[in-house]
């Protein structure tokens, strides 16, 4: 008797039908009607390499044609939805650079939509003539700091890497062992100063740094042409600590033929100490003190889009404009506009405080805020399976401006008798609104100080559907 030799089951990836056999099946027409047949193809493709790899583990998981569809269509669904959109932010940090740091003013808004189609952003209309885009904001800038131009890019990091680019041109810049900082994202001063194509002298120690160290780095570096000054913006040094005063140093850079540029940080235009908030520098006082160039962000303190502004000489800020790395780094129309926009804000007899969002959050009363929060709490007390209640509460600055300053304020504060906290937090951070608090101890705190009032009534929606 012969013995019957084995036969090799047939592979069952072999069972799934081609791209070619699933793009003409009469289900697939209304994906390829909406999303066209390249996108198809290539989301199909995905979905047949996830079947191949799932029939590896189970070879009875053989997908039909309406089962690879519904995948396909899921992919396609997916990278047809928006990624960016707004957040309500009830967290308490205020300028929030994980949330777009500054919200913009309803004057801002509506100068980005005035431009978003053609508009003179580079045209003299008297002239007919080209012009330059930072025609728009050079005045303003230079009216509301008190220098003689102003200039605006994308960022503050490139302003600093433009400034010492274009008025170093690549001999040693001399900075303080204690402002040598990484700011977000791990951009360090060293870096940035050796990508400008200069190279960095460090004087002093990190806690003190005196005069006559700069005085040494002067002698050992008589081709230096600039001190760039670092405001420690997200950290601080207490204790057996001593810098320069900023006029002293502009004084002595002067006399060696020096220029002091400083890289401010947040950026600060009016003076935020009658509202409690002391030691934030000003742009105007580093003017006044003698830098020549003061360097600052336009989406923190100041209150507008993301920019980095530079104010000072005016044949300092020609010779930034003209730099090549100027192109590379200039703001969009959208900036532009809205940057404008936000600096005639600080023209009397308007009240920036009032008028600026980020400016108005951080000084508003608490009562104002605690009103706020009894406002939130009565539209939500009776949701059910849900304990609310109000909570005294410490909110922040952030974003690398005043990144100790503790302000008060009044949150709500929500127990799940279905979720845990977390899972209430997802369902906030995910709903149809998309909220963002924080947990504390095992409470989910909602805190008023970075909501408006025109989104309460919106939040208390949110909170309704979380729960």
């Amino acid at each position: 008797m012969t013995a019957t030799p084995d036969v090799e089951a047939p592979d069952p990836r072999r069972q799934l039908p081609a791209v070619g056999v699933i793009c003409a099946d009469p289900a697939a027409q209304p994906l390829t009607a909406r999303f066209g047949s390249a996108a198809v193809v290539a989301a199909l493709r995905t979905v047949l390499g996830e079947a191949r790899a799932q029939l590896r583990v189970d070879p009875r998981a053989v997908p039909t044609i309406a089962d690879l569809l519904a995948s396909g269509g899921r992919i396609l669904e997916d990278g047809a939805r928006e990624t960016l959109f707004p957040v309500i932010n009830a967290t308490g940090v205020v300028i929030h650079t994980n949330l777009g740091r500054a919200p913009l003013a309803p004057e801002a808004l509506a100068a980005m939509q005035a431009v978003a189609s053609y508009s003179n952003l580079e045209m003299n209309l008297e002239t007919g003539r080209r012009a330059s885009r930072n025609d728009h904001v050079d005045a303003l800038i230079a009216e509301i700091s008190g220098a003689e131009a102003g200039l605006a890019v994308n960022n503050c990091a490139g302003a600093v890497l433009l400034a010492l680019a274009a008025v170093a041109e690549g001999a040693p810049v001399i900075v303080s062992r204690g402002e040598l900082v990484e700011i977000g994202g791990g951009f360090r001063v060293p870096d940035v100063v050796a990508q400008s194509g200069s190279r960095l002298v460090e004087v002093g120690a990190t806690n003190r740094t005196h005069l006559r160290d700069y005085e040494q780095a002067v002698r050992d570096h008589p081709e230096a042409r600039v001190i760039l000054r670092t405001h420690p913006s997200n950290f601080r040094m207490t204790g057996f600590t001593s810098a320069p005063a900023l006029d002293a140093l502009a004084h002595f850079a002067h006399a060696h033929s020096l220029l002091l540029v400083e890289d401010l940080g947040g950026g600060a235009l009016v003076d935020l100490g009658p509202y409690g908030i002391a030691d934030e520098p000003m742009v105007q006082a580093s003017l006044r003190a003698g830098v020549d160039l003061v360097l600052f962000s336009g989406d923190k303190l100041l209150g507008g889009p993301q920019a980095g502004i530079a104010a000072g000489r005016r044949d300092l800020v020609d010779r930034l404009g003209r730099h090549p790395l100027a192109r590379a780094l200039r703001l969009d129309k959208l900036s532009v506009a809205a940057l404008a926009a936000t600096l005639r804000l600080y023209r009397p007899p308007a009240n920036p405080t009032q008028r600026i969002p980020v400016l108005r959050m951080l000084t508003e009363t608490l009562s104002a805020i605690a009103a706020r929060a009894d406002a939130l709490l009565a539209l939500v007390a009776d949701v059910p399976a849900l304990d609310v209640g109000l909570q005294d509460t410490q909110g922040y600055a952030g974003g690398g401006a005043m990144p100790m300053l503790e302000l008060p304020g009044r949150a709500l504060a929500l127990r799940s008798h279905r979720f845990s906290p977390d899972d209430l937090a997802r369902r906030l951070r995910t709903g149809a609104t998309q909220v963002l608090g924080r947990i504390e101890r095992d409470v989910v705190l909602l805190e008023l100080r970075t909501v408006s009032d025109a989104e309460i009534a919106v939040l208390a929606a949110a909170i309704a559907e979380a729960a």
